[in-house]
């Protein structure tokens, strides 16, 4: 299993570069960080310097969205990362929520998200692409390799994941849930013709190290709130009951519209609705041994990465825990001697 860590590109941003530094020398593979232009600071500036700080690490959004950035603009920042720092990037992408409603936008319709990781997909690897009734291409790039992995909740976009995309992220860390989606997504893969197994899959929760379970639980709490804008989503198109798991959509009852000036924020006053039992479910919180367990299980329904968010007071010793114990258990163990 590989492992990412999430970050959001508050101010200033030397901190968000630091981390990432941080995270690499504990042995995580990926930084990813919220893309949401009016909250945070614009991420692909930062992402230039992380990659220019690190050696390895790969970076990413998790997610940008086909609305506040015209298409062919996304691929030319991935690509030309890629020829400054050597293929070191990875496209996270939905249909869009903090960064459109902020605006007081809407997600894109899953045709438009589709053609747009077509677009982005075939430029960022240095292919032409037909676009607007032209063909076009990046004079300039070679040999770009970039990877689109799509974010999903609802069933179309399942679906979606699972026909085009390089890789599904799964924003809850809920076994029940995972096994469900990730059973949707292969279906979806094969039914398209393509090999389930070429689809990587990515969980991402919060992470939090410690003994305190009340503090852990308010400071991971903001998540099931989050979450919950995509679940209120998916119940008015779908019904709170039969097209998804009934685990997902019935903590939702209690929820009163929400808050973007706080979103992604641990305190925040919109998440109060959020009990402690899916705080347990959608996270990973206490001991290492704890973190394990969990995430073991959910190597065995074939998650290949996990990525933990970072939105809490505990950043620094969460990642060295997850160095020196978390990570070393659930990576191939070589002997020097046979």
């Amino acid at each position: 299993m590989e492992f990412g860590a999430v970050l959001q590109t508050n101010p200033p941003a030397s901190r968000t570069v630091q981390l990432a530094k941080l995270a690499e020398v504990h042995g995580f593979s990926h930084v990813w960080t919220f893309d949401s232009h009016i909250l945070w600071q614009e991420p692909y500036v930062i992402y230039s310097r992380i990659l220019a700080e690190t050696q390895r690490i790969k970076v990413g959004p998790f997610v940008t969205n086909p609305a506040t950035r015209d298409w062919t603009v996304t691929a030319s920042v991935f690509a030309t990362l890629n020829e400054m720092y050597g293929n070191r990037t990875v496209c996270g992408i939905g249909r869009g929520d903090s960064a459109v409603r902020v605006t007081n936008g809407k997600p894109t319709t899953i045709a438009e998200l589709r053609e747009s990781i077509r677009v982005i997909r075939e430029l960022g690897n240095s292919r032409a692409v037909d676009y607007h009734g032209s063909t076009i291409r990046f004079p300039w790039s070679r040999g770009s390799e970039l990877e689109v992995w799509v974010a999903a909740y609802g069933p179309m976009a399942l679906k979606l994941a699972g026909e085009v995309g390089d890789g599904f992220i799964l924003q809850l860390a809920d076994l029940d849930i995972a096994e469900w989606m990730i059973r949707s997504v292969r279906e979806a893969a094969e039914a398209a013709g393509r090999d389930p197994g070429s689809v990587k899959f990515c969980v991402a929760a919060p992470m939090y190290i410690g003994d305190d379970v009340a503090h852990m639980r308010d400071q991971c709490r903001w998540f099931g709130g989050m979450v919950g804008n995509h679940v209120a989503d998916i119940v008015a198109k779908y019904g709170s009951h039969g097209t998804v798991p009934d685990a997902l959509t019935d903590y939702i009852a209690g929820r009163e519209g929400y808050d973007y000036n706080e979103h992604g924020r641990a305190g925040n006053t919109h998440a109060e609705f959020v009990p402690d039992e899916i705080v347990d479910r959608f996270c990973l919180i206490g001991t290492a041994d704890e973190h394990i367990e969990k995430l073991r299980r959910l190597a065995d329904l074939g998650v290949d990465q996990f990525a933990g968010y970072l939105q809490h007071d505990n950043k620094e010793e969460t990642l060295r825990v997850y160095g020196e114990t978390v990570i070393p258990a659930l990576s191939e163990h070589v002997t020097a001697k046979a």
